[in-house]
């Protein structure tokens, strides 16, 4: 059976959750891992999804080292959301729209 993986990098920009897996993981870059598998026996070319992984660097005494979390397509868009979702409140609030004042 003939695999393809594609590599792609998504962003969050606060720290954020994935399901199933516990603890909060930092903001910053983070690459996403798709595996797919040839669809035989059709008259054109496709192909199934058969694994989805995100890289998640270690921190502390894991830091240098990196693992691949399964996850799904759903959970990380969920999660880019709920990123999106946080940032969006964050330069919303009352802080980010009144100017500190000068005091003389």
């Amino acid at each position: 059976m003939s695999m393809r993986s594609t590599r792609s990098m998504v962003t969050f920009s606060n720290p954020f959750t994935l399901q199933g897996y516990p603890g909060d993981l930092p903001s910053g870059d983070y690459e996403v891992l798709i595996e797919e598998e040839l669809l035989q026996g059709l008259s054109f070319e496709a192909y199934r999804r058969t694994a989805t992984y995100m890289t998640v660097r270690g921190k502390g005494a894991h830091a240098g080292r990196s693992e691949l979390r399964l996850t799904t397509e759903s959970d990380i868009k969920e999660a880019l959301r709920r990123d999106a979702d946080t940032s969006e409140t964050n330069n919303h609030s009352e802080a980010a729209l009144s100017p500190q004042e000068d005091r003389k």
